[in-house]
């Protein structure tokens, strides 16, 4: 039996904040972004272009009406040469106000490009930014893949909204109700009813499907998205799709995403057909109606051929964009769905953020301390439970123990990607919750266990830390990173692509690179989270060198499951269970012969403390 693959329903619509919001108030928010000040420069050509499209539609009401009066002067029976001037005046008028009533929109649509591709551009770039200061756990608990998708389709749906509500139904709301009023001038009221009551039944019609196929796209959408999510998640993690020979597995997940969007994309283009032909339907009936009318009238005597005609082409001009009416109402309901998970995206207020009166840090000696700190992550009973430690500044510190205890939580709150339960992380004396975000950060070196890597080259991934940097001083963070031979190996040098996440390094040359990374960063305090746990004995020492130049005159915090790799630090803090249950030097926990000692001999005898105490290998500051 294959593996199941639930059905994409609309339970997760508020995945990235975007719970349904009114029509009015999306359509409201996005014509504001016009009003921005960065758009300002573009407000001379918003205005020219709404003067040409309101102009462009009464020329467009106005034609049926000359060619008319140049029907009627050429079959009223007048003298040659008096019709023959009249009729070729008006025919002369009709093509010059057709000709303008297409041109005018075609020459506003190429000048006012430039103000759509801006604001979606705008909104773009706020988006992207905004998703980038959200806080940790709302991107670990969202696929990369499908955040992306959400920005890319509410960019590209709030450009399509600009250009149709401003120059499709705008202007084809004053066509009608100006086609209304010379109807009823020149011809009679009630060809005006006749068309005023074909469009609402049209309108009326059009609303409560699209209304209905809404909630299908809404389902859709989601479909699409776990689609495209997939599709990244497996082709970005290859090498562990690979490893463990799931090739048929993925393509099985990847083809029941497929089939659950196949099943929703059939039952919208269904529901479009009906639409369609329900469209249809109504606006030739509609149609028929007036011409039968109009008929009517020539045979009592109270229109003319020339007035039949006017008319028919006024028709015809009404409902040729009333058709598009149909289908831009249907777009624009279909993209208001998009441009709401962009606006509920951009509307997510970050767990963590800056305090309205935070400083910027200013780092002196470096000292961290945790006083009586308590956390627990999302959906886990258990977390760190009343943790009080002081780092001096200047000094190394090794943190270890069991898997799960709280080790690595320890450094997300001090990198304050959460902020605790209860307690005060401080550096320097200071609350970091009173710190900028940006300042506390610039001033942490971290060298993760593994380093992830731009698909960018080697010269961009090294200065990240600082793009101001120099060459020289890139090149001198790489000597202290031990890493000149090996770039020197390479006949690109600095400007190697290291392919997708560093792929084409080694776990040992990625290392160095992460190391280079932090020394060039010059961080007041340096974090190495298990910087060598998956690394060979070889590579490891190789490494330990180049963190051994890094640490050197700063705060130190380790986070090690290769208990050599800190013995030789001033204080080792042993964590179980969220607490802090021993603390003290190497040869103080030894012989204290607790849980740390436990995991020492457990080490040894296992042959994973190849290093013994104060051998070189050990970062010692």
């Amino acid at each position: 039996m294959g593996p199941h693959f639930p059905a994409v329903t609309a339970q997760t619509e508020d995945e990235f904040g975007g719970a349904p919001a009114p029509f009015g108030r999306s359509i409201a928010r996005m014509f504001g972004i016009l009003l921005r000040p960065e758009l300002s420069r573009w407000r001379p050509r918003i205005a020219l272009a709404f003067i040409l499209t309101v102009a462009a539609k009464g020329l467009s009401v106005l034609a049926p009406v000359l060619i008319g009066e140049g029907l009627n002067k050429l079959s009223a029976g007048e003298g040659a040469a008096a019709a023959g001037g009249a009729f070729v005046l008006f025919f002369i008028l009709f093509a010059s106000a057709r000709f303008a009533s297409t041109a005018l929109p075609a020459l506003r649509d190429g000048f006012f490009s430039v103000v759509t591709q801006d604001a979606q551009r705008l909104v773009s770039v706020d988006a992207f930014r905004h998703a980038q200061h959200l806080d940790l756990q709302f991107h670990l608990t969202r696929r990369s893949g499908a955040l992306n998708r959400v920005i890319e389709r509410g960019a590209s749906a709030m450009e399509y909204l600009l250009r149709f509500l401003a120059f499709n139904i705008g202007p084809t709301l004053v066509e009608l109700a100006l086609a209304a009023v010379v109807m009823a001038r020149l011809y009679g009221v009630e060809y005006s009813i006749a068309v005023v009551v074909t469009v609402a039944v049209y309108a009326a019609f059009t609303i409560v499907v699209t209304e209905w196929r809404n909630k299908q796209r809404r389902v859709f959408n989601e479909a699409d998205t776990r689609l495209r999510g997939i599709a990244l998640d497996t082709l970005t993690n290859f090498e562990t799709v690979k490893a463990f020979a799931a090739e048929d597995r993925e393509s099985e997940r990847y083809d029941g995403a497929m089939q659950d969007y196949n099943r929703h994309y059939v039952k919208i283009m269904t529901s479009l057909a009906f639409l369609n032909g329900g469209q249809e339907l109504i606006m030739n009936c509609g149609v028929l109606a007036v011409i039968i009318m109009a008929g009517f009238g020539v045979v009592n005597g109270n229109l003319q051929v020339g007035d039949v005609t006017a008319i028919m082409l006024m028709l015809f001009n009404i409902y040729r964009p009333l058709n598009i009416l149909g289908w831009a109402w249907r777009e624009i309901k279909q993209g208001t769905v998009d441009i709401e998970k962009l606006f509920g995206l951009m509307d997510k207020k970050p767990a963590v953020a800056d305090a309205p009166d935070a400083v910027d840090y200013q780092p002196r000696k470096g000292e961290i301390a945790f006083e009586h700190v308590s956390f627990a992550h999302e959906g886990r009973a258990s977390g760190l439970r009343d943790v009080s430690f002081k780092v001096p500044g200047g000094a190394f510190v090794g943190v270890v123990g069991p898997s799960g205890a709280g080790k690595s939580t320890i450094l997300k709150l001090l990198f304050r990607f959460y902020d605790p339960a209860s307690g005060r992380v401080l550096v320097d004396g200071e609350d970091i919750r009173g710190l900028t975000q940006k300042s506390l950060r610039a001033a942490l070196g971290l060298v993760p266990q593994e380093v992830t890597l731009f698909n960018d080259t080697l010269r961009f991934n090294l200065a990240y830390a600082r793009l101001d940097a120099s060459d020289e001083e890139i090149l001198e963070a790489v000597r202290r990173a031990q890493l000149t031979p090996f770039i020197d190996s390479l006949p690109a040098g600095l400007e190697t692509k290291v392919g997708e996440r560093g792929l084409k390094l080694s776990g040992g040359e990625k290392q160095r690179v992460g190391v280079a990374r932090a020394i060039l960063l010059d961080p007041a305090i340096l974090i190495l989270d298990e910087a060598t746990s998956s690394l060979d004995s070889t590579t490891e020492r190789e490494v330990q060198t180049a963190l051994k130049e890094a640490a050197r005159g700063r705060t130190t915090i380790a986070v090690a499951h290769r208990l050599s790799t800190i013995a030789n630090a001033d204080m080792i803090l042993v964590f179980d269970d969220g607490r802090i249950v021993e603390r003290g030097t190497h040869q103080e926990l030894i012989l204290k012969d607790g849980l740390y000692a436990s995991l020492w001999r457990r080490q040894t005898s296992d042959g994973a403390a190849e290093t013994a105490p104060g051998a070189e290998a050990v970062p010692a500051v």
